[in-house]
C-alpha cells in the first residue's frame, strides 16, 4: 500500500484547491501553472512538491516523469484543477465580441490540456473546478465534452455547484465541480453552514460572516491608509452607503432623495460594502477602488483581509506586488470549500480501497 493519498494538480495558481487536499491527506506530487508569481508562491508554501511553470500543453508524460518519479505517477489518486475561467464567465455575456466557452484559444487549450493529462495520467479520480457559469445551459456542450472523454477512459461523472459559504467560508462564492471516479459511487460533502434567511428550519449553524474573521484585523486607521482609498471621485458617495448594500441605495427607485445614479446602469459590484453581520461576497481576481466588496469602514480592503475570507492562513506566502498577490488569492478556490471535497474523495478513494482488499481475500 501507498504511505498516503497523492494528488497532481493543474492551474495550481497559489494553492487554493491543493492546500484543500493537503489538508485532507493528499500529497500534492507537482503543481502546473504558466504564471511565474503562482509558481514561486506554490514553491513557497509546497516546499515538498515538484511544480512545472509553462502551458499545459506543454506539460506531458514525459516532462512530468522528469519532475515526478515514473512510479508515483503510474499509481496517482487523484487529478486537480480549474482551467482559466474566462472563457465561461457571466462577462461573457455582455462581452459579444470576444468567443466563448471552448471557442476562445484559451478554452480550448486549457479544458482539452486537462483531459489530455487525465488520459496519460489514469489517476482513480479527477475534479475540475470553474466558475458557476460552467453548469449554464450555454456551456453544457463543454460540459458534454468532458464527460465523454472522461467516460471513454472508463469514469463515471457527477458535477454540482456548491456555494462556499455553506462549508464555512465566510464568502458567498458558487464555484462548479465536476467529479469522475473509476470505482463506486462517489458522494458530495454536506454542508456544515445554512443561509440564516432561509425559511427551511435547519440544525445548522448559519453562514460565518466577514466580521468573525476580519474584526481583529479591523482598525480605525485604517480607514484612510494610502493606498486602500476607495471610491475615487465617488468616495463621498461610497461613506452614504449602508454596510452590506451598493450604489442602488443612491437611486431613486430605492427613495434616495438626491439620487446619484440611474438604477441598475452599472455593474452590480459599484461601490458594493461588506457588512460585518455577513458573509463576503464573491472576493474578484482584480483589486479596484470602486468596484467592491469594499470594508464597511470605506476602504480597499487589505491583502491579509481578503486571505482571511478565502480562509487561507495568514501565514500564506504570495509572491509579487499587490496586485499579483490580489490576483492569485481571487483567483483560488477558498481551502476550507477545496477540503470539504477532497475529504469526500479521500473517503470514496479509501473505502474502495477497502472494498478491493477484501475481494482480494
Amino acid at each position: 500500500m501507498k504511505e498516503s493519498l497523492t494528488a497532481v494538480s493543474l492551474f495550481s495558481g497559489c494553492g487554493g484547491l491543493d492546500l484543500g487536499f493537503r489538508n485532507a491527506g493528499f500529497e500534492i506530487l507537482v503543481g502546473v501553472d504558466n504564471d511565474s508569481f503562482s509558481a514561486e508562491s506554490h514553491a513557497a508554501n509546497f516546499p515538498d512538491s515538484s511544480f512545472f511553470e509553462g502551458s499545459i500543453a506543454d506539460f506531458t508524460q514525459s516532462r512530468a516523469e522528469e519532475l515526478v518519479e515514473p512510479s508515483k505517477l503510474r499509481s496517482v489518486d487523484v487529478l486537480i484543477g480549474g482551467p482559466p475561467c474566462p472563457p465561461f464567465s457571466k462577462s461573457r455575456f455582455y462581452r459579444t465580441e470576444m468567443p466563448r466557452a471552448m471557442a476562445d484559444p484559451v478554452g480550448e487549450v486549457t479544458i482539452n490540456g486537462y483531459i489530455r493529462t487525465l488520459r496519460w495520467l489514469l489517476p482513480r479520480a479527477f475534479v475540475l473546478e470553474n466558475v458557476a457559469g460552467m453548469a449554464f445551459k450555454v456551456h453544457s456542450e463543454t460540459v458534454a465534452h468532458i464527460v465523454s472523454e472522461a467516460k471513454e477512459l472508463g469514469y463515471r461523472c457527477e458535477f454540482r455547484v456548491l456555494n462556499a459559504a455553506d462549508f464555512g467560508v465566510p464568502q458567498i462564492r458558487q464555484r462548479f465541480f465536476l467529479v469522475g471516479v473509476r470505482e463506486g459511487d462517489f458522494n458530495w460533502p454536506e454542508p456544515t453552514n445554512a443561509d440564516p434567511k432561509h425559511e427551511v428550519t435547519s440544525d445548522l449553524p448559519p453562514w460565518n460572516t466577514a466580521g468573525s474573521v476580519l474584526n481583529d484585523l479591523d482598525t480605525e486607521e485604517l480607514a484612510s491608509d494610502d493606498g486602500h482609498f476607495a471610491g475615487g471621485q465617488h468616495h463621498d458617495l461610497l461613506k452614504l452607503i449602508p454596510p452590506g448594500d451598493n450604489y442602488l441605495f443612491l437611486t431613486a427607485k430605492r427613495g434616495y432623495p438626491e439620487p446619484q445614479f440611474e438604477w441598475r446602469k452599472r455593474y452590480w459590484s459599484f461601490l458594493l460594502k461588506l457588512s460585518p453581520d455577513l458573509p463576503s461576497w464573491t472576493i474578484q481576481a482584480r483589486r479596484s477602488n470602486n468596484m467592491g466588496p469594499l470594508h464597511w469602514r470605506n476602504r480597499i480592503l487589505r491583502i491579509e483581509e481578503v486571505k482571511r475570507l478565502q480562509t487561507f492562513p495568514d501565514d500564506w506566502f504570495l509572491a509579487g506586488r499587490l496586485e499579483e498577490q490580489w490576483r492569485q488569492v481571487g483567483n483560488a478556490v477558498p481551502p476550507v470549500l477545496a477540503s470539504a471535497l477532497a475529504s469526500s474523495i479521500a473517503r470514496h478513494l479509501l473505502a474502495e480501497s477497502n472494498v478491493g482488499r477484501s475481494r482480494a481475500a
